[in-house]
């Protein structure tokens, strides 16, 4: 399972086209609309760009200035329901992240979403000229064929065959990666909600078009994605960074996660016997009686309590 990044596992389209806007604007490639844009990942993106260059040099500026630029500040969100998908389709398949982004931007997304170790294989625009590429070298390796369990361990299972095209899919929100697929004789499956529609990516030749991330799964799986994520997989992504304050959950853990049975009844017996201290101590009411005896101090339940149980003993 081959994954694009941008407008298939992250919201890219408003992100994107911020930071390329400043590019267009530095460089005088004449990109005015977030449209036409868009219309640039018809192709390649950056065989687009080309197109909008004086010449190899001035677009290998233009390239580069780009990339640098996703890399400072380029983190747009998950596509809501997609870490599910990975998840659950990371215990049946070898996955890999194919992207025109850099592995810089790749690494970040990944990691800030718990999903860096359910993928194998990444391949960024700063590695490879193209998805063709990409495929390429992944069909190529037999090394390909070990994949990860959400883990950062790679299988060791024993046998794994160099990948086969005919079971080798990617999941993409481009026409232009759709066709890059299918001459490299693998199979694609489009997502609806990226740069491109169901007609683009069906006209392109997509054997299917998600509406949610959900088909994903039920489409290339069939009933296996009824069971869910498996194994390691299984666990959710880690929650986000907390204060000390913000995670303590109250049982005695302070704020380590690792509460226990142990430190949950110290702490609700520190808990009971402050709670007892504050009533003996302190009215219930501004014109309640004062329950602290002056000259002695003790509360005057303990008092009356020490002359049932010692009765003629003058007061302590």
């Amino acid at each position: 399972m081959l994954f694009d990044l941008d407008g298939t596992l992250v919201q890219t389209r408003a992100a994107s086209w911020e930071i390329f806007q400043q590019i267009s604007r530095r460089f005088g490639l004449g990109v005015d609309s977030a449209e036409e844009y868009f219309g640039l990942f018809q192709d390649n993106v950056f065989a687009s760009i080309r197109k909008l260059c004086r010449d190899d040099e001035h677009a290998a500026e233009v390239s580069e200035a780009f990339l640098a630029l996703l890399g400072e500040g380029y983190a747009p969100p998950m596509v809501p329901g997609m870490a599910e998908v990975v998840r659950s389709l990371a215990g049946h398949c070898t996955l890999a992240v194919m992207s025109s982004n850099s592995i810089r931007v790749i690494r970040r997304v990944l990691v800030e979403n718990g999903l860096a170790f359910c993928f194998a294989h990444v391949f960024g625009g700063d590695m490879t000229p193209d998805k063709a590429t990409a495929i390429r070298m992944f069909l190529a390796d037999s090394g390909s064929g070990f994949g990860r369990r959400c883990v950062a361990d790679y299988d060791e299972a024993g046998d794994v065959r160099t990948p086969d095209p005919a079971s080798t899919v990617l999941v993409t929100d481009t026409a232009g990666d759709v066709r890059d697929a299918l001459r490299a004789g693998i199979r694609v499956v489009g997502v609806a909600w990226g740069m491109h529609g169901v007609e683009q990516l069906t006209a392109a030749g997509a054997e299917f078009v998600a509406l949610w991330p959900q088909e994903i799964s039920a489409h290339l799986l069939g009933y296996l994605a009824a069971s869910g994520p498996s194994g390691t997989c299984a666990l959710p992504a880690p929650d986000p960074p907390a204060t000390r304050e913000d995670r303590n959950c109250g049982c005695g853990c302070d704020g380590t996660g690792k509460c226990d049975i142990a430190s949950a009844i110290r702490n609700a017996g520190a808990i009971r016997r402050s709670r007892r201290r504050s009533l003996a101590t302190s009215p219930s009411r501004p014109d309640a009686p004062e329950t602290v005896i002056p000259k002695t101090g003790m509360p005057t339940e303990l008092l009356t309590a020490v002359r049932r149980i010692c009765p003629g003993k003058s007061d302590p």
